[in-house]
């Protein structure tokens, strides 16, 4: 029985046929319903695309149940809303317009600050069903909802999960101590170091006896969370992040981490709604 769905915007360009992919591989490791969603002005136009995507996955994945549905509107009015009880929202990059067009501006912003569940951005070249780790960028508690994201595509993939959490302060500076580390400064900055290398490790205990077969790797860096995650990217076969959406100003807005990879990732970037 199927207790999940995934959902997948198409409009017929290279991009978004492969995001099918990644979609139905995607729904196929979890036993569930793939949804092929069309967005545009007059149904009738949606008829030969979706046919021709549904047709693809079931070559690709016989045994899995696939629903299309021609949605008349915005695409990113329709994807919100399919999303709802959605396990996973799949889109590309880009593409000749429609959903796969998504990325290339604000319009992917907007969607990625409004959809329900997890939203995966197909980004960079690596194949589906590769053998690269998965990528978790661990910033906080409230980035449980990804974590326990990750570990699960981990597992999934049968795949090694690894776990950066970049830590960059500023710290004034001061005159050196003649005796190594006994300054204010230098004990301050010892006791942080200690904590920050600490962190990951505290925020994965639970999950790591919940996933015992999944390996884990956690690096602490200290530099930009967004450059240190982007170059990890290239060895990732996908990358997973908290979704800090922010209330300030007319309406929700993603984190400057978000939009990097979103960008710029070498590889598909899955943004899981925080938690707080």
């Amino acid at each position: 029985m199927t207790l999940h769905h995934v959902v997948v915007g198409m409009d017929g360009s290279l991009n978004s046929v492969r995001a099918l992919d990644w979609a139905s591989d995607e729904a196929a490791r979890r036993d569930a319903e793939l949804r092929i969603v069309y967005a545009v002005p007059d149904r009738d136009e949606a008829e030969p695309v979706l046919a021709s995507a549904a047709a693809r996955v079931r070559e690709r994945h016989p045994a899995l149940s696939v629903v299309t549905k021609a949605a008349e509107g915005g695409a990113v009015r329709a994807l919100v809303r399919e999303s709802q009880g959605a396990a996973l929202t799949v889109v590309g990059t880009r593409g000749l317009g429609g959903v796969a067009g998504l990325l290339a501006g604000s319009v992917s912003l907007r969607l990625a600050a409004h959809v329900h569940g997890p939203l995966l951005v197909v980004r960079g070249d690596h194949a589906c069903d590769g053998e690269r780790s998965v990528l978790l960028g661990l910033e906080d508690d409230s980035d449980a909802g990804a974590a326990s994201y990750a570990f699960h595509e981990a597992e999934r993939r049968g795949a090694r999960l690894q776990v950066l959490h970049s830590t960059h302060r500023y710290v004034t500076p001061e005159m050196p101590s003649l005796i190594p580390a006994t300054s204010p400064g230098q004990r301050r900055r010892a006791q942080n170091d200690l904590a920050e290398e600490d962190v990951p490790r505290f925020n994965l205990a639970q999950l790591r006896e919940e996933h015992p077969q999944v390996g884990v790797e956690t690096h602490t860096v200290r530099r930009g969370p967004a450059q240190a995650l982007l170059d990890a990217t290239h060895e990732s076969a996908v990358v997973v992040i908290g979704a800090h959406r922010r209330t300030a100003g007319p309406g929700p807005r993603l984190g400057p981490v978000a939009h990097t990879l979103l960008h710029r990732s070498h590889c598909p970037v899955v943004l899981v709604p925080t938690t707080g």
